[in-house]
């Protein structure tokens, strides 16, 4: 069955997501909030999906926040909602789009 990406994002608006111990010491480094991450996954587009990852299934997300921060979440599917990891994309590592790895 595929991923249910508007249950994904529903779980995103109820506040109904938890981050790992990863995701949360990696967006306190990186100085990204909870509500960033929200509006990230609210707006954004799945651009990778990890049917096989070792913590579930999962998908890594590319979303702009409302201040025009772009940023990629790693969130794994319903019914338990985790963001596994969330981070600025670099041009190093990703095409102009923000969707295409180099």
């Amino acid at each position: 069955m595929p991923p249910d990406y508007d249950a994904l994002k529903q779980a995103f608006r109820d506040k109904a997501y938890t981050l790992t111990n990863h995701a949360s010491d990696r967006a306190v480094l990186r100085e990204i909030d909870d509500f960033e991450i929200e509006e990230a996954v609210i707006a954004g587009e799945v651009i990778e999906d990890y049917p096989n990852d070792k913590y579930g299934p999962s998908c890594l997300i590319l979303g702009k926040t409302k201040a025009g921060r772009n940023l990629h979440v790693q969130v794994s599917y319903p019914p338990v909602v985790k963001v596994i990891t969330a981070y600025e994309p670099t041009a190093a590592k990703w095409d102009e789009d923000l969707k295409t790895r180099k």
